[in-house]
């Protein structure tokens, strides 16, 4: 199967709160929805666990906690992609491309990643 990500993602889990901005009739409500969290980043996007269906082309506000950082990113995402999770048919993952970010949250998950990153590496070296 062909790459299609623009940019590299980091496999690292956070919560996150998403609310829906915009969507087809078929969501029934717009307010934040806790308890999900992101499976992995990257500066273009993120893949989300969520508890409801998130139809593609779903407008979402998503406020990441990213937690080594101490610190929250807002954003804007469009739902790229939907998968049922065959065995807890009660939880979808989503592919999220952010959008209309400001530049200095694009920033700050460029150094989140970065750090992460760092963090692994010297990790593999202090263990080899």
């Amino acid at each position: 199967m062909e790459e299609r990500r623009k940019e590299e993602r980091l496999k690292v889990i956070n919560e996150i709160t998403i609310s829906v901005v915009a969507a087809d009739k078929n969501i029934t409500t717009t307010k934040g929805f806790p308890h999900n969290y992101s499976k992995d980043i990257s500066v273009s996007g993120t893949k989300i666990k969520t508890n409801i269906f998130l139809p593609v082309d779903t407008l979402l506000k998503i406020d990441l906690k990213l937690k080594t950082l101490g610190r929250q990113i807002t954003s804007l995402g469009k739902v790229k992609w939907v998968k049922v999770n065959i065995i807890d048919d009660k939880s979808y993952d989503a592919g999220v491309e952010f959008i209309d970010t400001p530049r200095e949250a694009i920033e700050k998950i460029k150094f989140y990643i970065s750090q992460i990153r760092k963090l692994h590496e010297t990790d593999k070296n202090i263990h080899q």
